[in-house]
């Protein structure tokens, strides 16, 4: 082989390298930071792991909000109406978080199986859901509001 070619062979070896470690590395580092979305049922049925970090999305059970005296720490249970997750927060909850609202909490599932949010968000006006919650309540076959109109279910 020629001395020249040998030269622009190893400099296309040295960028395909260069390229092919620059390439593993970023999808390394977006795979860290993906938050996958789960339902409720999804939960139940035990598809998370403990400590992996998720987002959930649901609506927030009538009755099931627990705030405690002294502290921001909230206690609530999110549900697609077919299974329930319990959440625990401690911080500021967003403004139009209430009883019967759709939401999506990020966090990570503990042992116990409370689910540990570390940011609940929440819709931001009376006609929008979530597209992921809308589709899993839809999948579950509920609707936010067929559940409004029957208490106690």
């Amino acid at each position: 082989m020629r001395p020249h070619r040998r030269k622009r062979l190893g400099i296309i070896l040295f960028i395909a390298t260069g390229l092919s470690v620059a390439i593993g590395l970023t999808l390394y580092a977006l795979s860290q930071n993906i938050d996958l979305f789960y339902t409720p049922t999804q939960v139940a049925q035990g598809e998370v792991a403990a400590g992996q970090r998720i987002r959930i999305g649901g609506m927030v059970r009538e009755g099931s909000v627990v705030s405690a005296d002294d502290s921001l720490a909230v206690e609530f249970v999110a549900t697609d109406y077919v299974h329930d997750v319990p959440i625990f927060h401690e911080g500021i909850l967003p403004d139009l978080f209430r009883e019967g609202q759709g939401i999506v909490v990020e966090g990570s599932l503990d042992t116990a199986g409370v689910f540990q949010a570390s940011r609940v968000l929440a819709k931001h006006d009376e006609n929008y859901m979530s597209p992921e919650v809308k589709a899993a309540l839809d999948a579950a076959g509920a609707s936010s509001e067929s559940h409004q109109m029957q208490p106690g279910t």
